[in-house]
């Protein structure tokens, strides 16, 4: 298991931060445009559907060069984004997108990369 990712994590969630955590420290945050509002709020989702995009497309081959990729995992993304537009929960579309490449690993339908 490589720890390469983990300051990247790190300083992702340090960049996004301070947008998630305006309507919580910011006085008057509801007073502002809905539109900046809402740029405010999909901030810290976009950086989450960016990471995801990136992992599921995008596997290392055995010299470490980037090589584009489909498999069973574009299944998850999907149906984590069909459960988030028609239950408008991320919670629920993370937990079934996981569970679902868990249970296609231990069947054997899956593979690490």
């Amino acid at each position: 298991m490589s720890t390469d990712l983990i300051p990247l994590a790190v300083l992702m969630g340090l960049a996004t931060y301070p947008f998630r955590a305006v309507p919580l420290l910011a006085p008057g945050f509801e007073r502002l445009p809905e539109r900046v509002r809402l740029y405010l709020r999909l901030v810290g989702p976009s950086v989450l559907a960016a990471l995801a995009a990136v992992n599921t497309m995008v596997i290392r081959d055995a010299e470490r060069n980037p090589v584009f990729h489909v498999g069973p995992e574009w299944l998850a993304v999907g149906l984590c984004i069909l459960v988030v537009a028609l239950r408008r929960s991320l919670l629920i579309g993370l937990v079934l997108a996981a569970g679902s490449i868990a249970v296609l690993r231990a069947l054997g339908l899956a593979t690490l990369p």
